[in-house]
């Protein structure tokens, strides 16, 4: 899909106070109310836009532990891919999974509210799937950085 140096703004805005109705979104990008909003309609449906969501601090709702957990399956194939994809979905703890190149086949961020439920959900339910062969844990110590914004001045073509 093709944006432009408004779409970008528009964007900007977004990722900086997705909150922002129509009209201030508007005004904060200089557009009309009715242009913002085919714009912004134009990139939901694309895909651009995925939805819009509150971001909660895990740390204050009881949330002590954050980890990466990097998972190797025993077989390869059809099979084994698709049971773990569907375990996965299952799991609640687990807040992203990106298929990796290199020593694993998956990285997971989990997270947990204490070392003994985080060591519970790696012993009972991840290495009870019959297809793992390894799991490699790196719990989280301290957040130098966490961000949902994207770099989107890198896409401009000003």
């Amino acid at each position: 899909m093709h944006f432009d140096t408004m779409d970008l703004k528009i964007l900007s805005s977004l990722q900086a106070n997705a909150r922002l109705s129509n009209v201030e979104l508007s005004e904060q990008v200089n557009l009309s109310a009715s242009q913002c909003y085919r714009r912004l309609k134009r990139m939901e449906d694309s895909g651009i836009i995925r939805g819009y969501t509150a971001l909660l601090e895990p740390g204050t709702l009881g949330f002590g532990v954050m980890a990466h957990v990097n998972v190797s399956l025993e077989k390869h194939g059809d099979n084994p891919v698709q049971a773990f994809r569907a375990a996965i979905h299952d799991y609640p703890e687990v807040l992203e999974c990106h298929a990796v190149s290199g020593d694993a086949d998956y990285v997971l961020r989990v997270v947990a509210p204490d070392l003994k439920a985080f060591s519970n959900f790696l012993m009972h339910r991840l290495l009870a799937l019959p297809f793992i062969a390894t799991v490699r844990s790196s719990i989280f110590l301290d957040e130098l950085k966490n961000t949902t914004t994207l770099p989107l001045q890198s896409l401009s073509h000003d």
